[in-house]
């Protein structure tokens, strides 16, 4: 796998891969715009110190497999950040976000310097928790009404890992 920033020449690229995994997606991340002013509103976003995007590529072909951000990152006594990643339908299931997620874990920690990452994962949505446990993240709890997804306000569990239970953390095998 190859993980790079998000660039302005990957949004036709990421914005078929949307649409082609459009129903996957729906039930987790609800509708979203697809238009290339949107697109550019998020390539805004991610130059505020406070967000990082990235896709996961595959090395062989550089083809775009799935996208991860570092959201919400503040700094001071917390050095926290808030993960968002995205599967797409034509490759999930081959380990993919599992190997391109580990280089974004150790950029938010070694890079931006980040104590903590965590991650908002609705309960129903196994595939997401799946990965979140091999990667070594630990169930903090639950979060009634979390997130506002296709109109209803969804419950989430959190879970997280620090620099530290990540440097000890072997890969889980399930």
């Amino acid at each position: 796998m190859a993980l790079r920033h998000v660039c302005r020449e990957d949004y036709e690229e990421r914005t078929a891969l949307a649409r082609d995994s459009a129903k996957m997606l729906q039930r987790w991340l609800g509708a979203r715009d697809q238009t290339e002013e949107a697109f550019g509103s998020y390539l805004e976003q991610l130059e505020q110190p406070t967000h990082e995007g990235f896709v996961v590529c595959l090395r062989s072909t550089g083809e775009i497999v799935g996208g991860v951000n570092i959201n919400n990152i503040v700094r001071g006594t917390l050095q926290s950040g808030s993960l968002g990643y995205t599967a797409y339908a034509s490759t999930a299931g081959h380990g993919y976000m599992t190997e391109g997620l580990r280089p974004v874990l150790q950029h938010g920690f070694d890079k931006l310097e980040l104590h903590r990452l965590e991650a908002n994962i609705q309960p129903d949505n196994t595939p997401s928790l799946n990965l979140v446990k091999r990667l070594g993240f630990r169930h903090e709890g639950y979060l009634p009404a979390f997130q506002f997804i296709n109109g209803v306000w969804r419950d989430h569990e959190r879970w997280a890992i620090t620099a530290e239970t990540m440097a000890a953390a072997e890969p889980a095998t399930n």
